[in-house]
């Protein structure tokens, strides 16, 4: 394998970067079954990464947890410096959770409040072919000539098992399924109430959640319903976070929440949905039906002005598109406007995440009431659910969408979650359509992975 790049970070990070095999990222993710393991793919771009060179979280994830957004851009600094690496530098991949009073028990085991890794490997692929890196940390008084010919020895072994790894067969083995559905009676009773504090004027909008869960009689391995969802859904961004083996969140949002690199700034504001049909003729007469309806209209209004409020003060310029379009997506339609802005030097992609996290499109307006509204409805945990996954680097570029469509895999214990934006107007009936259409990704995953549905 042909070295292709070199960086280290002050004296505590050592980076080597080489050409690697043309390989899947699955075989990538499979060779390292039993490690820590991610992936963050938008399109055939991709990248996957295992091992644990370093994490970065903050301090507790006790409830009442503050500042995590704070302490974990601290927490990246002294581990990476302020200097500027380039485009080869470090990232930390990781997120998250939807509430700052979060708690890492039950399904979300592994998952605290916050938590990033610097792998010890990488890989990342496209057009451009794929690219393998390996990352560790020098101490002080160490040669890092030395640790650097380890790390490219490491990839080199990497190589090596890649062009060895053969491919993983595709649902031979029929897992039986028992599945445990929300209540549809309280589900309707929260619509209910959500409605009673619209007209009462406490909310403009709330995004409730429910849950669907799945208990299967063998094991369904998360790549590999991660490499149907990927080959489904390449419309979206597709992720999954592994923190330890047996704890894997993944899913496939349509949206982003920040994108940032080099000041320039993207996100989509993403509300009102409606199915595609089985025709394309019938996909655009509900494409049509979604641009002229005012409830969604509205919905997708609300989520659209206030990204945008909350940017202002952190951006030189913003622009949004006042009128959306639709977004097209393999089981469901959705309105959408582009949101692009400058942002000042210094500022980086987690100082934008705190000031827009949670967006009225994943809990609702006006924020702290809409999140004391959800506190009291949804019976559950959302834990990761909701919110912002991906990464960011050194220089605070970054990728975040909010972890939507997605599950919750325990071993044999799946739990999925899908949520509908209520506002006035909004009847019981279609949101719990809407939610049953937002579980059809991971759904349609396991499915052909072998589940039997």
């Amino acid at each position: 394998m042909e070295p292709v790049g070199l960086s280290a970070a002050l004296s505590r990070v050592v980076s080597v970067s080489v050409r690697g095999p043309e390989v899947s990222p699955m075989a990538f993710l499979r060779v390292a079954e039993g490690k820590a393991r991610g992936f963050w793919a938008r399109g055939d771009q991709w990248v996957a990464h295992f091992g644990v060179a370093a994490e970065v979280k903050p301090a507790s994830d006790a409830a009442g947890t503050d500042g995590r957004f704070r302490a974990v851009r601290a927490g990246a600094r002294e581990l990476l410096g302020d200097a500027t690496l380039g485009e080869g530098g470090p990232r930390l991949y990781g997120g998250f959770a939807f509430r700052e009073d979060h708690r890492s028990i039950g399904h979300w085991d592994g998952f605290p409040t916050a938590l990033f890794h610097l792998p010890s490997v990488e890989a990342s692929g496209g057009e451009g072919g794929v690219t393998l890196r390996a990352h560790a940390l020098v101490g002080a008084g160490s040669d890092p000539s030395a640790l650097e010919q380890a790390l490219r020895e490491r990839l080199q072994r990497v190589g090596q098992a890649l062009a060895q790894a053969g491919v993983e067969p595709a649902g031979e083995q029929v897992v039986e399924v028992e599945r445990s559905d929300s209540d549809s009676v309280a589900w309707e009773a929260a619509i209910s109430e959500s409605l009673g504090a619209i007209r009462e004027g406490a909310v403009s909008k709330v995004v409730l959640a429910r849950t669907l869960d799945l208990d299967t009689d063998g094991i369904l391995p998360p790549v590999q319903v991660l490499d149907h969802l990927w080959e489904r859904n390449r419309g979206t961004h597709v992720f999954l976070f592994e923190p330890r083996p047996g704890a894997a969140l993944l899913g496939a949002a349509p949206e982003t929440v920040a994108t940032l690199h080099r000041r320039a700034f993207q996100a989509t504001a993403v509300a009102g949905s409606i199915g595609v049909g089985t025709s394309p003729e019938e996909r655009g007469v509900l494409a049509e039906r979604l641009l002229a309806s005012v409830k969604d209209h509205e919905e997708h209004r609300i989520a659209l002005d206030d990204m945008v409020a909350r940017l202002t003060p952190l951006a030189d310029s913003v622009e949004a598109q006042r009128e959306p379009h639709v977004l097209t997506l393999s089981r469901i339609q959705h309105l959408e406007s582009k949101i692009q802005a400058l942002i000042p030097e210094g500022t980086g992609v987690l100082d934008i995440l705190e000031a827009l996290h949670p967006t009225p499109a994943v809990c609702g307006l006006p924020r702290d009431a809409a999140l004391d509204f959800l506190t009291r409805q949804e019976p559950f945990e959302r834990g990761w659910y909701a919110g912002p996954v991906g990464w960011f680097d050194s220089e605070g570029n970054g990728v975040f969408a909010p972890a939507l469509r997605c599950a919750v895999a325990r071993r044999k214990e799946w739990r999925l979650f899908a949520g509908a934006g209520i506002v006035a107007g909004s009847d019981a009936a279609l949101e719990w359509e809407e939610t049953g259409i937002k579980f059809e990704p991971v759904l349609r995953a396991l499915e052909a992975s072998g589940a039997s549905l």
